[in-house]
């Protein structure tokens, strides 16, 4: 419903002779479908070509879950935003951590993402190596982890939360490894079907001590009385910044990094 308002209201604004249409997603839909395990579509493709059959020039979201997706577009622009900066910021500012941090992603596609909050942390980082299930809908078969966390608190870092599984199991894991405070960045926390439960739940068993996510998601007061685990910063300052700067003709690299 959400998209079909969106094309609607892009072709609207095409029809109406825009001098130039800019699509704000915070969330770029199916994103996570941008290639083929077996016979599916790639839908995340089908999204950029639907904006661009709608009229779209320039389309400006948050962490695409796969930097392919940027190449899916054949006329119009794509500015893929970073959250990185700002949750650094909040760990910096909050001081969380008190003994040696180690940062990592809860699998192998994540370890850049990791790689790069541990150079501007200026702290260690490990990888954990996941095995998914594909014949199961959000599965892991196995994880193991690459790297020392004994007696460390671990920063884990990704760009959505969709059940919670994967980051749970990495949770699980670490703690294992002898991990002490671990916690958990996210740009995208959608929290779909037993996310939030079983978020709740490690945080009882203090598996996960918190979970930082941004504004790209919409959550009401009644979720943060409910689920004190979960901590907010707002993305929406950035996004202000980027479009103020394309529409002032003005460099965006710097704000992309």
């Amino acid at each position: 419903d959400n998209l079909m308002a969106l094309f609607t209201a892009i072709n609207a604004a095409y029809q109406s002779d825009a001098d130039s249409i800019t699509a704000v997603l915070p969330q770029f839909a199916y994103s996570r479908q941008e290639r083929k395990k077996t016979r599916e579509g790639i839908t995340a493709k089908q999204i950029a070509l639907f904006l661009e059959a709608s009229g779209a020039d320039r389309v400006i979201t948050l962490d695409l879950h796969s930097e392919a997706i940027q190449g899916f577009f054949n006329r119009a622009k794509m500015e893929d935003l970073h959250a990185s900066r700002t949750l650094i910021n909040f760990i910096r500012k909050e001081k969380i951590f008190k003994n040696p941090i180690v940062v990592t992603g809860p699998d192998v596609g994540s370890a850049e993402r990791a790689r790069f909050y541990s150079k501007k942390l200026g702290v260690e980082f490990a990888v954990v190596d996941k095995v998914r299930d594909y014949s199961k809908i959000s599965s892991i078969e196995s994880m193991r982890l690459v790297g020392d966390v004994q007696g460390k608190d671990v920063l884990i870092v990704d760009d959505m939360v969709s059940t919670g599984g994967t980051l749970v199991n990495a949770g699980m894991l670490l703690k294992e490894k002898g991990a002490e405070k671990i916690i958990a960045l996210c740009a995208l926390p959608f929290f779909n079907g037993p996310a939030i439960e079983r978020l709740s739940q490690a945080s009882k068993d203090k598996v996960i001590d918190m979970v930082v996510g941004t504004d790209a998601v919409l959550r009401d007061d009644k979720f943060f009385k409910e689920n004190l685990w979960y901590k907010e910063v707002s993305i929406a300052p950035l996004f202000a910044q980027v479009i103020y700067n394309i529409n002032k003709k003005r460099s965006v690299s710097e704000l992309l990094r």
